[in-house]
């Protein structure tokens, strides 16, 4: 059975088998790990997962690839195929049993990159760690470093609940059908903990989205109307701040402190 790739599903095959490999060996999975696939395709890292770990649960939203993956992949034990949409498919309901945290690997569309990292972010308690191929751009963006010119609200979206990591580069033509540009391999070590928790996480990232929603201006004019200047004043003060500083200047815990400082 052949299906032609869907473009509406955002689906771009890995076919260069030197990269599958390299991929694997980046996971260094362990003979006891259990690994979620996301958008397993045709098989082809499946394949090479289910000779490497104890159990992989291959998720597979398009309902004729999981009929190719049972049929190229029947016999293996230690492999479960789900017919389901990563974003609507519960961790906690599949591996609230496992001892060991889990490993997530997946060669994910890119128009629904960030809804997919939110996704893992909110399981974040049931796993180790995620190895993603996402648009190298995008990777360029959610790994980057305070001061960068790359850093933003993806930034500290990304590195608050979890540690960021670039394995490597991933050339287009890597891909079937070759998509316009190229990927990288994303790897994100989760955090065990985060700094804050429900509305005060949701106030924090309010002012980091403003912050950067007007990243030309400094924190100060970009802040108006979400922090007020007393407060604005207080911070710079306390932690020796430039009152001139431009967003992308600021590490995470800066935003952090900015929320907690009281004017």
């Amino acid at each position: 059975m052949h299906l032609k790739p869907k473009k509406s599903l955002g689906q771009n095959f890995l076919v260069d088998k030197n990269i599958q490999g390299k991929i694997i060996a980046a996971c260094e999975l362990k003979p006891d790990d259990t690994v979620l696939e996301i958008g397993a395709g045709r098989g082809e890292l499946t394949r090479l997962l289910v000779s490497r770990a104890a159990l992989v649960y291959a998720l597979e939203i398009d309902r004729g690839l999981c009929a190719i993956l049972r049929d190229n992949l029947k016999g293996c034990g230690n492999l479960k195929i789900i017919n389901r949409d990563i974003l609507k498919f519960s961790l906690s309901r599949y591996f609230s049993r496992c001892e060991k945290k889990i490993k997530v690997i997946g060669n994910i569309p890119y128009y629904i990159t960030t809804p997919i990292l939110a996704r893992l972010f909110a399981f974040r308690d049931k796993i180790d760690a995620a190895f993603l191929t996402v648009q190298k751009e995008f990777a360029v963006r959610a790994a980057a470093s305070p001061g960068s010119k790359d850093c933003g609200a993806l930034s500290c979206f990304v590195r608050y609940y979890s540690e960021p990591k670039i394995i490597f580069s991933i050339k287009k033509g890597s891909f079937s059908p070759a998509p316009k540009v190229d990927s990288s391999l994303l790897c994100l070590k989760m955090r065990a903990r985060v700094e804050k928790e429900g509305r005060e996480e949701k106030n924090l990232f309010r002012i980091i989205r403003a912050a950067f929603g007007k990243r030309r201006k400094t924190l100060r004019n970009s802040l108006k109307g979400v922090v007020g200047q007393e407060r604005l004043d207080a911070f710079f003060k306390k932690f020796y701040i430039d009152c001139d500083i431009r967003p992308e200047r600021l590490r995470l815990k800066d935003f952090i402190n900015l929320l907690e400082t009281k004017a």
